[in-house]
Parts: structure tokens; sequence; C-alpha cells
């Protein structure tokens, strides 16, 4: 009786994405979780147990790839949109109110189409330029004040998405930490200020898990963590791997523990990637691709569970 039920739902599952355009979803919760400067090689020199916990638990390489020009704008919109900056056209890498919001859609767009509620909290006002009307529920740069300061630090950030996530439960969720490059540009990449900066993003990447975990999600959600540049000297922008390697770490609901992600990875995949995971479909114009290697197969799944 059982295999007779297990064999109805399997073939059920792609008559409903037939019938509707989207799938069931493998999380209820997505956690998109940016370090802006996050260079692989002084993370690993940085003390962030809870940063290094996760990817140990779950999947990562430490060798994705960012697009180029690898500034913040244009590599966060390739990363919430799913294509390069010959398409999204995103190329400046400021708050610059009269060039409006990105004009192909992002996966907050997607998302909201799909049924699912979304959030972003960022350390930067440049962000403004990806919330297309109507498609982010929460929209947060700093605590509210007359006049906001140009970056926000990451424990701040933090604890607005913490109680956010803890009264919401939002389906997708971006958060943004600025500390490293802010601390990059100023004293340079690897100097013992931008390792301590690492140190305080990686506290506040636990006041995240916390919360997850506090708003009873934490089964239900997968985490992704990356960045969207690395840098050199007291800069970054260039095509070197000095400033394009990042790293990419899958953790939570069905993500493959222990796994070294060896495929090649580039920043645009974490889009597609999202909106695998909610069950919606990826567009056909998107240059990312879901990375389902990090994760285990429904078939897997069935498997353990008999």
């Amino acid at each position: 009786m059982y295999s007779f039920v297990r064999r109805l739902v399997v073939c059920a599952v792609p008559l409903i994405i037939a019938l509707t355009g989207f799938g069931s979803p493998r999380a209820d919760h997505v956690f998109i979780i940016s370090i802006d400067g996050g260079k692989p090689a002084v993370i690993e020199r940085s003390d962030m147990p809870v940063l290094k916990q996760l990817a140990a638990e779950g999947a990562c390489t430490w060798a994705a790839s960012t697009i180029y020009p690898s500034v913040t704008l244009p590599s966060h919109t390739s990363m919430l949109t799913g294509v390069g900056p010959d398409k999204h056209h995103v190329l400046w890498n400021g708050w610059k109110p009269r060039k409006g919001v990105v004009g192909v859609p992002t996966i907050f767009a997607e998302a909201k189409r799909a049924g699912f509620s979304t959030a972003m909290f960022v350390g930067k006002e440049k962000f403004r330029h990806l919330v297309q009307p109507g498609t982010v529920d929460e929209f947060e740069f700093g605590p509210a004040q007359p006049k906001s300061p140009s970056t926000v630090l990451s424990r701040i950030v933090a604890k607005g998405a913490a109680r956010f996530i803890s009264e919401n439960k939002p389906n997708l969720c971006f958060i943004h930490f600025t500390d490293p490059d802010n601390a990059g540009h100023k004293y340079g990449w690897g100097s013992p200020q931008q390792i301590k900066a690492f140190g305080e993003v990686d506290a506040a990447l636990a006041e995240i898990v916390k919360a997850i975990e506090a708003a009873g999600i934490s089964h239900e959600s997968v985490l992704i963590i990356t960045a969207d540049h690395g840098g050199h000297g007291k800069t970054h922008g260039g095509k070197t791997p000095e400033d394009i390697l990042i790293p990419w770490i899958a953790w939570g609901k069905n993500v493959k523990r222990g796994l070294t992600i060896t495929r090649p990875l580039m920043t645009y995949d974490t889009a597609a990637t999202a909106l695998w995971l909610l069950g919606v479909p990826v567009p056909r114009a998107f240059d990312g691709k879901p990375v389902t290697c990090a994760f285990t197969s429904q078939e897997e799944q069935m498997g353990k569970a008999e």
C-alpha cells in the first residue's frame, strides 16, 4: 500500500507543475545573506565560528565567482536577478534616484507573483535600485531616523532583520552585511581591522540564525551565505581571482551535509537556486542555474523515509 501511494505522489507532482506552472516548495523559507567584500582567503583567517560551522554542516565552495565589474551594486543585481550586467544594465555603484529601479525582474518580483512574502534588510542605500514597486513587503535600510548614514553596521541590520523574521517568517529574505567592505576600503583587505569586521558579521549572522530558530522555521528553511566580491589592497572591481572569488554556502532543509561543491558556480546561480527552492519556475532568460547538487533529490528523500 505504501509503495502505491508513493508512486501516486511521484506521478502527481509533474501534473501539478504542468497545470499551475509552480512546483512544490523544497523549502518554505529562503534566506540569502551577503557579506559585502567577503573574500574567502580573509574569511579563512577570521574568527567566524558560526559561518564556519554552517559551512561544515552544509554544502559549500570557496571558489564561486562574481561578475565583472566586481563591485557591490552590479554584483548584487546579478545575485538577485539571475542575469549578468549585459542584461540588467546596472553598471553604476551608488544610489542614483534618477536611474530608477532595475529593468529586469528580480527574484522578489517572481516570488511575489507566486504568492510568497518577501523582505530586504541592507547596509547600503543603493539597494533601493532593486526594490521594484509591489515586490518587497519589507525594505529596511537602518533604523528610522531623520538623516540616514551612508552605511549601516551589520549588528544593526541583523537586529531589524531578526525582529521581522521572528514576527513575520518571510518566505524570501535578503540580508546584507557591509562591515568588511567598509574596513577593506579604509584599512585594506586582510588588515586586522577587516578581520575584526568579519567577526562582527559572524555575530550578526548568529543573531539571524537564532531568530530563525526562535520563529520555529529552521527545519523548513535554507540559508545561502555568499558575497558580492573580494578585494585587494584597499579596492576591488577587477577580473583577478582576488576580486572575483566569493564563498557560496548552503545550509538547512535537504542540504547535503559536508559537501564540497565542485561545479563552477556564479553569483547569478543564487537567484536561480532561491526560486527553485521555493518551487517558483526559473525564468528562461536567467543566466543562472539552480545549484541542485547541493541538495538531496526527492528520490533520495523518499529512500531515507522508507
